[in-house]
């Protein structure tokens, strides 16, 4: 079993639940740590026996794209496409943070963090 992480992935959307966040937008960070079997990547060399960052990057951009009121929304559609799209991919964990967000007082940012493993893959449909 090994580790890929993608990390610090900086995008601009439009998430949250006040008008205002939507309509302006704000900056987010969003993490990724993926754990699959390496074994074979690790020995043939080949893209195709791994998880490629590229792709899991892309789904972050995609998803963050499409406007949600909570960001446990948006994790989990990553997550969802993550286990439907790469086979490989046993257990995912997804953090996203809203940098500089609307509450109220001095905060960096605020974070969602969800993981889950293939096995339970049906109870995310």
């Amino acid at each position: 079993m090994g580790i890929i992480k993608v990390e610090n992935i900086r995008v601009f959307a439009h998430h949250g639940c006040l008008k205002q966040e939507t309509a302006i937008g704000s900056d987010y960070r969003v993490d990724v740590l993926i754990k699959a079997d390496l074994k074979e990547s690790s020995a043939s060399d080949k893209l195709s026996d791994t998880v490629d960052y590229v792709f899991l990057n892309k789904v972050v951009r995609e998803e963050m794209a499409k406007p949600s009121k909570l960001l446990e929304t948006v994790a989990q559609r990553i997550l969802v496409r993550f286990f439907r799209e790469d086979e490989l991919i046993s257990k995912a964990t997804v953090s996203v943070s809203k940098i500089n967000p609307p509450i109220g007082g001095d905060v960096e940012m605020v974070t969602i963090k969800l993981s889950q493993k293939r096995k339970n893959l049906a109870l995310m449909a």
